[in-house]
């Protein structure tokens, strides 16, 4: 697999992704999760043009996972990891958030940040095993108090969820 930036034309097949990796939440008996509309193509394009977001393509080219992330007052947000069903197991996640790290090291930024499902096994058990660590809410940066507002607002908060971060 190969890591590279996104390109304009990838977003819309970022979309294709979100929806592909929403569905094994239906399992779990989340389905509002697996509902829930994939990033609106301006807020890729946003991701895209500040460099910000990555993709994993098979040896054939074909986009099997990405990562979007932004520039917090704790360091780089990995705002989305998402991987389609199809090449789920391969490692892909992970090395996109190794490759979102490095980036953050190149800009001497302190750590990656994340918030996620408590009770998801590929959620937050899958970030502890990568090195992330909860963050308790008195510990919120000013920023990720604003994610998880933001998360709330959007129904987010109906299941569980935990800011992590993993020091660079």
């Amino acid at each position: 697999m190969t890591i590279r930036p996104a390109t304009e034309a990838d977003l819309p097949l970022l979309q294709d992704i979100e929806v592909a990796a929403g569905e094994p939440f239906r399992a779990l008996g989340m389905p509002e999760i697996a509902d829930d509309a994939p990033p609106s193509l301006p807020d890729l394009a946003r991701h895209q043009q500040a460099g910000l977001a990555w993709v994993s393509t098979t040896p054939k080219g074909t986009l099997a996972a990405y990562l979007l992330a932004s520039r917090i007052d704790a360091g780089l947000h990995l705002d989305q990891v998402s991987v389609h069903p199809a090449h789920a197991r391969r490692g892909l996640g992970r090395h996109l958030i190794d490759h979102a790290a490095a980036q953050a090291r190149t800009e001497r930024l302190p750590a990656l940040t994340l918030t996620t499902f408590t009770e998801v096994p590929w959620n937050a058990p899958y970030y502890t095993r990568l090195g992330f660590v909860p963050v308790p809410d008195p510990q919120l940066t000013p920023d990720l108090r604003q994610i998880r507002a933001r998360e709330a607002a959007a129904g987010l908060d109906r299941r569980p969820r935990v800011a992590m971060r993993r020091e660079l």
